[in-house]
């Protein structure tokens, strides 16, 4: 056993939603099977659903909900959460997902050209849609006119936060990073002011961070565009804006090269809105760099 397969087997988990309803499948009615299908297909959002709200979205009953959840041997909606929410921090492990990316690859080189072409080609096509060229229209709707951008990320997306935060500010539009983990977030949140708009890069649950930086977004009345994994998120709901980028499954180790296309294309979307305010900008950092480092001759 190679090291790869035996790093899956030791850090497997067990579905335990999967498994009960895969036991008691049969044993369910139409409407509570419904609801647990649905459950089972939008785990993340269920994470910040009300019974209320998955009986909206089954067109069923808040009861039949909770009897469906009661069915699979769950003791209610919260006992639920914290079953899918254990879960998918476990699954959401990078070691777990490098492991089974790797092991899928099977050691071939050509198998992992094969799987980040694809994974950015069915980006590149969702980044085109209709939906989505909407999406960044109203995107940038959002953001001109404000006085600066704050650029939300955290972990990898951290990175990206910086990079975006310096490509709007050399192109004329103020920008800062909100990239901290923990009580070291807090602090960079107080850089955000009224008038300012904000995008966020939110892939996975609805953790304290983002919350909080929505929370605080929302005290000082700053729009949010969110660049979205999924449109079936509880996040959604806080977006001024939004764009959907797809990424792997979830068990599959994530790529941000579609993410920062999308980014890319903000900004000249922008710089295109705003011709004079880019130009002024980059010809403002030309002068300063040549004050720098003089030109010899």
């Amino acid at each position: 056993m190679d090291a790869a397969a035996r790093h899956q087997k030791k850090t497997r988990r067990i579905d335990r939603f999967g498994e009960r309803l895969k036991n008691r499948r049969a044993s369910l009615s139409p409407s509570l099977l419904s609801v647990a299908d649905f459950i089972d297909q939008h785990r993340h959002a269920i994470l910040g659903k009300s019974a209320l709200e998955i009986a909206n979205e089954t067109g069923t009953s808040d009861a039949t909900v909770i009897r469906a959840i009661q069915a699979l041997g769950f003791e209610g909606l919260l006992d639920l959460k914290d079953t899918l929410e254990a879960h998918i921090g476990e699954t959401d492990s990078p070691s777990e997902k490098m492991a089974t990316t790797t092991q899928e690859l099977n050691s071939n080189v050509d198998s992992a050209i094969d799987f980040v072409i694809n994974d950015h080609r069915n980006a590149m096509e969702a980044l085109s849609s209709p939906s989505n060229r909407q999406g960044m229209a109203d995107a940038i709707a959002v953001i001109l006119g404000t006085k600066r951008i704050g650029v939300f990320g955290i972990g990898a997306s951290g990175v990206l936060a910086t990079y975006a935060a310096r490509l709007f500010s050399r192109n004329g539009y103020p920008s800062y990073a909100l990239n901290l983990t923990g009580i070291a977030l807090a602090e960079q949140l107080l850089t955000m002011e009224e008038g300012d708009a904000l995008i966020m890069m939110a892939y996975g649950r609805a953790h304290r961070e983002g919350m909080t930086t929505i929370t605080e977004a929302q005290r000082l009345g700053i729009p949010i565009v969110m660049l979205l994994g999924q449109e079936d998120t509880v996040l959604r709901k806080h977006a001024d804006a939004s764009i959907i980028i797809p990424r792997a499954k979830v068990e599959h180790v994530a790529l941000h090269g579609p993410t920062l296309v999308c980014l890319e294309s903000m900004m000249l979307a922008l710089a295109t809105a705003a011709q004079e305010t880019t130009l002024q900008s980059l010809d403002r950092l030309i002068n300063l760099r040549s004050s720098i480092r003089p030109s010899k001759r």
